[in-house]
């Protein structure tokens, strides 16, 4: 599967960043309210964080080279870290705002087309949130799953800001327009605190998920019917592809030859059921205590 599909899904998050911004200004300029202030900032991260997201995406395709024999799959991590990171930026930014307006409240004007506008920007977010996610699941890029997420935060702030912004238009609590801004801030932190921790997981080499751990033990339950053991099973995500590192051990008296079909069909099945995996295989007797020693990730 070629990942160049992916750079159109980041011009779409850039095209709607693009245009919530300019949305969620006007509403903040028709009405003055620093809830609506702060949509409007969260969405100037989106862009900046759509474009680092392009740049990192051009990166992780490149083919591999000398000083990269992996690939480059692991520029998306970097991405994603950084949007993490831009993400705790702007919720900082709306907390100080949100502070500053609830001991010094400020009129809320307009209400009424403010609100229909940073509605229009939330429908916007929202679709392209949800078109976003099932890419990054599809085509298994944390970088496009980041994106998403931020944008469906960017929808939840939206929504609670409306909300608030209404309310304040009823009452007449204009500091109630403060406390709902700072609110969606520890919001916005959380989400940035999940994509951070996830990230840094994947640049440590975080192994498989339970759910593919049991995808390879099935394949390997089929291969110990055909008395084929194994050990030493290494996992771990690198962005997109998946890499597996298992011991095979046959019949000493096995000739070279069939022990490496035994292989082969074995990496092959662990593709099928897996996409994208890289499969390292070694094979050993089985009636040789050496073939355990070397079980550890560091032999001694």
């Amino acid at each position: 599967m070629s990942r160049d599909i992916l750079t159109r899904y980041i011009w779409l998050s850039i095209a709607a960043a693009v245009t919530t911004i300019a949305l969620k200004t006007g509403a903040w300029y028709l009405t003055g309210s620093v809830g609506l202030l702060s949509d409007a900032v969260e969405s100037v991260i989106n862009l900046a964080a759509a474009v680092m997201a392009m740049v990192m995406l051009k990166i992780s395709m490149l083919p591999p080279d000398a000083n990269h024999e992996f690939g480059h799959g692991k520029a998306e991590y970097f991405s994603s870290l950084v949007e993490g990171l831009l993400i705790m930026v702007a919720a900082g930014g709306i907390a100080y705002t949100a502070a500053e307006r609830f001991i010094n409240p400020q009129p809320v004007e307009q209400i009424g087309v403010g609100l229909f506008v940073s509605l229009i920007a939330s429908i916007i977010n929202f679709s392209v949130s949800r078109i976003l996610l099932n890419a990054g699941k599809r085509y298994r890029s944390i970088t496009l799953e980041a994106d998403a997420q931020h944008l469906m935060t960017d929808v939840w702030t939206s929504v609670a800001v409306i909300a608030g912004v209404g309310v304040v238009g009823l009452t007449g609590w204009l500091k109630l327009d403060s406390i709902v801004a700072f609110a969606v801030s520890l919001n916005i932190l959380w989400t940035a605190f999940a994509i951070i921790r996830r990230s840094v997981a994947g640049l440590m080499d975080a192994s498989l998920s339970v759910q593919e751990l049991d995808i390879i033990e099935s394949v390997l339950s089929r291969y110990r019917k055909k008395d084929v053991q194994f050990h030493a099973l290494l996992t771990r995500q690198g962005a997109s592809r998946r890499f597996v590192s298992v011991h095979v051990l046959v019949q000493g008296s096995m000739s070279v030859h069939d022990a490496h079909h035994i292989a082969e069909d074995f990496e092959k099945d662990i593709r099928t059921a897996l996409p994208d995996t890289v499969v390292f295989t070694h094979i050993e007797p089985v009636d040789d205590e050496i073939s355990f020693v070397d079980i550890p990730l560091d032999r001694e």
